[in-house]
């Protein structure tokens, strides 16, 4: 199968949708901060210093997803139609989701994946004064919706 950002010669280059019909897509990511007791005390209680860590992580995954395009050379400028970024403190760290949808030529995954990514930074900079020791870890896809390739969903092991 030939690399589909690769011209003739070779070199890089953005895939050409201009031919594709709008479809509804669908993407959903998730990733894991691993934090310590103590990060995970602050956050239970609302005593970080820094303020509301989730209220800030979520709206910078939302801002990233929407500018996915600025960050990565070969993604398309899409229009991103619906992000939501949810969290969930566990007795280990901070679980991230979050699930773009638009009405384009290609699909969300990279905005996903970016929603995620940036969700993960900032939680990690609103902490990072009580825990050097944060983790971001296990950033991966879970479904995805439309396009040429159809649903896809990630087996459970």
């Amino acid at each position: 199968m030939p690399f589909t950002h690769l011209d003739a010669a070779g070199r890089a280059r953005m895939v050409d949708v201009t031919h594709k019909q709008p479809t509804v897509r669908s993407a959903t990511a998730t990733g894991f901060v691993r934090c310590g007791p103590p990060v995970i005390a602050a956050l239970r209680e609302g005593t970080v210093p820094k303020g509301d860590v989730l209220a800030v992580a979520r709206i910078a995954g939302i801002q990233g997803a929407k500018r996915t395009a600025e960050l990565l050379p070969l993604a398309h400028v899409i229009g991103v139609h619906g992000a939501s970024v949810d969290l969930s403190i566990t007795d280990a760290g901070v679980e991230i989701s979050a699930t773009v949808r638009t009405a384009d030529r290609t699909g969300v995954e990279m905005e996903a994946f970016t929603a995620v990514s940036v969700t993960a930074l900032a939680l990690v900079d609103m902490v990072k004064g009580l825990d050097k020791g944060v983790v971001i870890e296990t950033i991966a896809l879970q479904a995805k919706t439309g396009g040429k390739s159809g649903d896809w969903v990630r087996e459970q092991a």
